[in-house]
């Protein structure tokens, strides 16, 4: 199990990203979430298996149609810190 917080940097807010992410993780069955951050970013944690994790990274960085994104920052955690049983998107 590996888990990963990621900061998604671009044009990521108001174009769908953080409901188009719930999904992918969701498809992925990954657990954890995804919020907007005040700066403009989107910040998730995921933890799963390290193939669904590449998964949602490469599809991250492509995103929803009008997203534009710069950058992903990978911030690794241990997955025993947290105890999340679904993936879901934080308003």
């Amino acid at each position: 199990m590996q888990a990963l917080k990621i900061i998604i940097q671009g044009n990521v807010q108001g174009v769908g990203y953080r409901r188009w992410f719930e999904q992918q993780a969701q498809e992925l069955q990954l657990t954890g979430y995804v919020k907007n951050l005040d700066n403009g970013d989107v910040e998730a944690e995921i933890i799963g298996e390290e193939m669904q994790i590449q998964e949602i990274l490469k599809r991250s960085l492509v995103g929803p149609l009008r997203a534009q994104v710069t950058k992903i920052e990978r911030i690794p955690f241990d997955p025993a810190e947290r105890e999340y049983t679904h993936f879901q998107m934080i308003r």
